[in-house]
């Protein structure tokens, strides 16, 4: 059975704040890093280059987290979990979980079972 979501009532996910947290001190950390080219029209600063550079940081890490959580998920299914629990721990349901990550859980029985009498008689 998969764990419920264990968000306080009336308050944000303990992991969800934590994240935001960590992230913000990563793109901090980035953002001194990342040499910016210059603006359309020559111009050179202007009041939004930080905010630009800190949306640039952010974009790389959202692709860098969507390709962490595939091979997490690829790891989860090998090792033996079926979409009910990965989609549990990616906060999807077990439909959301079969539509982002199609054929990753080996379903042997198939999308539907033929029925096949075994009857003898003619």
């Amino acid at each position: 059975m998969p764990e419920a979501d264990v968000t306080p009532p009336g308050g944000e996910d303990p992991l969800a704040v934590l994240a935001v947290q960590a992230l913000d001190e990563l793109v901090g950390g980035l953002e001194p890093h990342l040499a910016y080219p210059p603006e359309p029209g020559g111009r050179q600063g202007g009041e939004s280059r930080p905010a630009l550079r800190r949306l640039r940081v952010l974009a790389h890490l959202e692709n860098a987290v969507k390709e962490l959580e595939c091979a997490a998920a690829r790891e989860a299914a090998e090792a033996g979990a079926g979409y009910p629990q990965i989609g549990a721990a990616s906060r999807l349901s077990r439909q959301g979980a079969r539509r982002r990550w199609p054929g990753l859980v080996n379903d042997s029985a198939g999308p539907y079972t033929t029925l096949v009498s075994r009857s003898t008689q003619t």
